[in-house]
């Protein structure tokens, strides 16, 4: 991503810090839930990092990219794989490859937050 990067700073931050973002996103049907995440690669690094006690920040992280739906019924529970479907995926190497990639699926970065904010079940 250049410059005028179209992510909020702390999500681009929360990204090249190694976190998960999320968007929920239409589902198939009414009785189901979809979600999109986006999760950056790790390496050694970043485990020598949380070792000893901090996060490595990157601005070079590659991207794995997953669209899953799931029963609504069985989000909030244990077996919330029950039924669960991986309708896509992609990587994105890259921050500029992973904004091609959400541009494609139809997303914008603005539609992303934190995972623990989100009701995606992972």
């Amino acid at each position: 991503m250049h410059e005028q990067s179209k992510w909020a700073t702390d999500k681009l931050t929360a990204l090249r810090l190694g976190r998960r973002l999320v968007a929920e996103v239409s589902a198939s049907r009414p009785d189901r839930r979809a979600f999109v995440d986006i999760t950056p690669d790790r390496d050694p690094r970043d485990a020598q990092a949380a070792r000893e006690g901090w996060v490595r920040g990157a601005g070079s992280r590659n991207f794995r990219l997953e669209h899953w739906e799931y029963d609504a019924s069985r989000i909030d529970g244990f077996d919330y794989d029950i039924g669960a479907v991986l309708v896509r995926a992609a990587s994105a190497a890259g921050e500029s490859a992973l904004e091609g990639v959400i541009t494609l699926w139809g997303l914008r970065p603005d539609c992303f937050g934190y995972a623990w904010e989100s009701d995606d079940p992972r």
